[in-house]
């Protein structure tokens, strides 16, 4: 049942990066059919997803696909999520100061979040969590109202995600507190005054 996991998303990586590579095709497009497939294997595991955040088996795949999607290894990078009063932000580092190699790493896949989010394409996180992260179809459909701000730190980089547009607010706390579910982060869900406002 594994190995068919793994075919799965390898396939699903495949389509995801030809959609990306063909210009003019519309992300909804993808999101579509990438949604599609997740369902039907999801559906063909046996897997319930409204129990799969107290579930070792579906901690340990939020991680396997997360270092393919990401780049980089877990056991090699610490995530935080961070919830603010006018949006939230998406912080990585890695574990170890002098490991540049993942800090690059992170740097880059952070980079390219930053535009993805900001065009609307959460795929990265519906492959990663193996489902539509909640938040997304808000998040899509308000994207013009909401900034995704890339900025280095010295271990890695983090994405500020702001919006003076409430609903917007509440999608991006939605989202963030299942990312602090589904990663096992222990990150405060409480909603705090950013020092980057």
């Amino acid at each position: 049942m594994e190995q068919k996991k793994i075919l799965w998303l390898i396939g699903v990586i495949c389509l995801c990066v030809l959609c990306h590579a063909q210009k003019g095709l519309q992300s909804g497009e993808v999101s579509q059919a990438a949604t599609a497939q997740s369902q039907n294997a999801s559906s063909s595991s046996g897997r319930n997803d409204t129990d799969a955040n107290g579930n070792e088996a579906h901690h340990q795949m939020v991680q396997q696909r997360g270092d393919h999607v990401m780049g980089f290894s877990h056991d090699k990078a610490t995530h935080h999520f961070r919830l603010f009063s006018n949006g939230g932000a998406i912080e990585v580092e890695a574990t170890n100061p002098s490991d540049l190699e993942s800090r690059d790493q992170i740097r880059a896949h952070l980079a390219h979040i930053a535009y993805l989010f900001a065009q609307g394409d959460f795929q990265s996180p519906m492959l990663i969590h193996d489902r539509v992260p909640p938040g997304v179809p808000t998040l899509d459909r308000l994207k013009s109202s909401i900034s995704y701000k890339f900025e280095e730190t010295s271990r890695g980089a983090r994405v500020r995600i702001t919006t003076g547009n409430a609903e917007a607010v509440k999608a991006i706390h939605e989202f963030l507190k299942f990312q602090i579910s589904d990663h096992l982060t222990g990150d405060s869900t409480e909603i705090s005054k950013s020092t980057h406002e």
